[in-house]
């Protein structure tokens, strides 16, 4: 149908009573969301005692770690590695996308705070009947009716319905980039804990090479003195029953250097040929195994993920908030100016000048079950949003927790390795030297050699077992995460704060 221009009634001028009736009609209209609350409550972390934990398995008081945590271990390659993963590896690049996503979601939330306008133009073709209401002109005729005009809608968003959701939504984008920094914690710890065992896998190649030599260099000695009658065909058979055993031990030490560069060919987002290039680790640094002097009292803050967690309850209770929101009368101002005519000529002529204001309001005087069943529903995922919060605190903590008490295990067990590597090491040169002088013979030091490998392998695997652990530490200490990093909303959404 047409639009015709609105005409101003003499009789529609409201009185007092008119909108006292409107009013009380409105309030009327609310629905009560009475008895609809969420049943969890967060965690007070002071609740959660760690003094007698970590006195017990206390280490050196440092500061957090720095954002370029892996550097402390001296390795370029190391390095190198870490900064192509950070620059392109696809799960970072997914993250990213998911922050991107909760920043148009955001921006869309954010357009229902303001006035919204837009310019069209239609044509419609239809004939009205010879029997309605209309015009002389157009009952019974088919005609086509030409329009160009702005049209306008304001919500004046009176419970604040709109600006929770919109809160709700910024929650959302913090608590992604949150997430996208903890992926990119996560990638750099798998890098580096995948580069410490391919370096304790080198390491123990070389160790497996020598016992390989040195069973070789034990039946070679075995045949020698068949010979002279010295041995038996038992020592030779048992000499030769040795040798695959370290030929398989080397074969496998090979294997796992192979997928070890796969794996990080992978993690880097390249093909496996990628991992041809890396080249054997240099010997890590020891980084001194520290724990910040204010944990765990700022932990909350420093963990990623814990301040994702954090985000999504904030974002929960917004929506909460604009759930509410519907339960009362909702009212839109909307309007359009413009041009229409019968035809295109008539168009633009004098006297096609249309225009409309009016309000729309909503009474939610029918809907209480969707009502109340959405509230309950958002209700519902707070409290999952502040029990998920809870246990990754008691995890996060554990966490810590767990990497000292293992730190401080190796390194009592690595004193007691070394002290027995010098033992053997002492005894393995007072062998060779009772050997040059004819006092023992080479099966003498062949076992010497063989206990003295034996104590270097266990010390290797400590070693190894350490750097895993203080790389734990430092993730489990939030990798030099700072939650100022997220503290400003995202560009495309600070216009929309405060319009």
């Amino acid at each position: 149908m047409p639009e015709r221009r609105l005409r101003r009634c003499p009789y529609a001028r409201p009185s007092r009573a008119c909108l006292l009736a409107i009013l009380t009609m409105m309030l009327g209209g609310c629905i009560s969301s009475a008895g609809i609350a969420p049943k969890s409550a967060l965690t007070d972390p002071a609740a959660l005692a760690t003094e007698r934990s970590l006195h017990v398995a206390a280490l050196s008081a440092a500061g957090w770690p720095k954002a370029d945590w892996w550097k402390v271990y001296g390795d370029p390659q190391l390095d190198s590695l870490i900064n192509e993963a950070l620059a392109g590896n696809p799960t970072l690049n997914m993250a990213r996308a998911r922050v991107d996503s909760a920043i148009a979601a955001a921006a869309i939330a954010g357009a229902r705070l303001g006035l919204t306008n837009e310019l069209g133009t239609g044509i419609t073709r239809q004939r009205n009947s010879a029997h309605d209401a209309s015009g002389p002109n157009t009952a019974g005729r088919s005609f086509t009716t030409y329009r160009l005009a702005a049209d306008f809608s304001y919500d004046p968003d009176f419970w604040d319905r709109n600006r929770e959701a919109f809160n709700a939504s910024l929650g959302r984008v913090k608590a992604s980039e949150a997430d996208m920094i903890a992926a990119r914690l996560a990638l750099s710890v798998a890098i580096a804990r995948t580069y410490v065992q391919l370096s304790h896998d080198f390491e123990q190649l070389d160790i497996d090479k020598t016992v390989l030599a040195q069973r070789e260099s034990v039946l070679s000695l075995a045949r020698e003195r068949l010979a002279g009658g010295l041995d038996s065909v038992i020592d030779v058979k048992q000499s030769e029953a040795e040798i695959p055993a370290a030929r398989a031990q080397v074969m496998q030490r090979e294997e796992a250097i192979s997928l070890g560069r796969n794996q990080i060919a992978a993690l880097l987002g390249k093909g496996p040929d990628r991992g041809h290039d890396i080249q054997a680790p240099r010997l890590l640094k020891m980084a001194d195994a520290a724990l910040p002097s204010t944990l765990p009292a700022d932990l909350l803050g420093r963990r990623p993920d814990v301040v994702a967690s954090r985000w999504r309850i904030e974002a929960s209770r917004h929506e909460i908030a604009s759930a509410k929101a519907a339960f009362y009368p909702n009212v839109n101002l909307a309007a359009y100016i413009g041009l229409q005519g019968i035809g295109f000529a008539n168009l633009l002529r004098s006297g096609s000048q249309i225009f409309g204001l009016g309000p729309a309001v909503r009474l939610p005087m029918f809907g209480g079950t969707t009502l109340k069943g959405t509230l309950a529903s958002r209700d519902a995922d707070y409290d999952l949003a502040v029990e998920q919060y809870n246990q990754l605190l008691v995890d996060a903590l554990r966490d810590v927790v767990d990497q000292v008490i293992l730190l401080r295990s190796i390194n009592a067990q690595r004193s007691e390795i070394e002290r027995g590597l010098t033992a053997a090491d002492d005894s393995h040169q007072l062998v060779l030297k009772r050997y040059r002088s004819g006092l023992a013979n080479r099966l003498v030091v062949l076992a010497s050699e063989m206990q003295l490998n034996a104590r270097k392998a266990r010390l290797s695997e400590l070693r190894a077992r350490h750097l895993d652990a203080s790389i734990n530490l430092i993730r489990a200490l939030g990798g030099g995460f700072e939650e100022s990093e997220i503290a400003q909303a995202s560009p495309i959404t600070e216009d929309r704060k405060n319009p």
